[in-house]
């Protein structure tokens, strides 16, 4: 083996190890006496308190082995301003976690973290898709770009309600951009993918139900940021149009989204807790966590195949795999309307 590769199995293995370390010692009664506790309400799928640190051993599990990059080699300066949002989404998130942050003051926040994203020349410029490239006019990609950013923020931290799922949707989602990464020739693009789907393994493994832990703002929202980023970046280098990177985090974008519109269509509160979730209405319907859970992985690992798969489809079959992805969340969407009508479910 070339030592490359040597570094891009040895460093995602330091991410494992080093955030199920840290997960089990936030798991600890020492530390989860310290700790914010999740502690349930009327509209939680869980029934007794539980440390929402999770996050933190995540990011641990992640800084490691960037560090250790870092020593080893030059980092791209896309990563660098990247990790400086990621500090300030973290920050912000983790004092969320501590005691409530006013709303307005987490979307300054996040739309700072987005700005230095775009300052990295990760702006979402044009509309990629098959066939098709509309360079956009500045006054559209910056408004778009930092709309994109803080979407994904929050859409990753409105899907964090059910054991495991967050960290199964970073497992699959960044191992697609870590082979997509590996495939372009882009090494450090795959390690860092790679490293971010490690951390969420490794806290994974405690996070599986029933859950000892949970990410928390501060690891649900890093990771939205995260996903985000390093979709920017890749279609930066052109690994992939960024409708690739959609199709490998589809299951949160689709489900978040249409949860979204489908609220603000029934001029509810979109901003106040809710059990509109696809995911949620199983569960609420008598399906148990690791039935909705497994199906959910299965469902992530097939976006997430098609997704890498995807660049190198001539376009007519492009178009067949969007318009396919399409019907299936169709007929999801159907499926879980017919076991967990929304207006029963939604009453606290």
């Amino acid at each position: 083996m070339t030592s490359s590769l040597w570094i891009l199995i040895a460093a995602p293995a330091m991410s494992l190890l080093s955030s199920l370390t840290a997960t089990r010692w936030l798991c600890s009664d020492r530390a989860a006496r310290r700790g914010p506790m999740d502690r349930p309400n009327a509209r939680s799928l869980h029934s007794h308190p539980v440390p929402r640190t999770g996050g933190l051993a995540v990011l641990f599990g992640l800084v490691i082995p960037l560090l250790a990059l870092g020593l080893w080699e030059p980092v791209a300066p896309e990563l660098l301003w990247l990790c400086g949002a990621l500090f300030m989404v973290a920050g912000v998130s983790f004092l969320d976690d501590l005691g409530e942050v006013p709303a307005a003051g987490r979307l300054v926040v996040h739309l700072l973290a987005a700005v230095l994203v775009l300052l990295a020349g990760m702006g979402w410029s044009h509309l990629d898709l098959p066939g098709t490239w509309i360079s956009w006019p500045l006054w559209v990609a910056v408004p778009a770009t930092l709309l994109y950013l803080v979407w994904m923020i929050n859409l990753y931290n409105f899907m964090d309600g059910m054991d495991g799922l967050a960290a199964g949707m970073a497992v699959f989602g960044f191992s697609a951009f870590g082979i997509l990464g590996l495939i372009g020739g882009e090494p450090q693009f795959a390690l860092v993918a790679f490293c971010i789907a490690g951390a969420a393994a490794g806290f994974g493994i405690l996070n599986f139900p029933p859950a000892s832990i949970f990410l928390g703002d501060v690891g649900s929202s890093s990771l939205g940021l995260l996903a985000a980023g390093l979709s920017l970046w890749g279609a930066q280098l052109a690994l992939f149009p960024i409708w690739t990177a959609w199709l490998a985090f589809s299951p949160f974008i689709v489900d978040a989204t249409w949860t979204l519109l489908a609220r603000a269509w029934r001029r509810e509160r979109i901003w106040e807790p809710h059990r509109s979730h696809h995911y949620q209405r199983l569960v609420l319907s008598g399906w148990t966590h690791r039935k909705t859970l497994l199906r959910a992985y299965v469902l992530m690992a097939a976006s997430a195949a098609c997704a890498v798969a995807s660049p190198r489809l001539v376009e007519r079959e492009q178009w067949m795999l969007i318009a396919a992805w399409a019907v299936i969340y169709l007929l999801i969407h159907l499926r879980v309307r017919s076991c967990a009508p929304g207006s029963a479910l939604d009453r606290p």
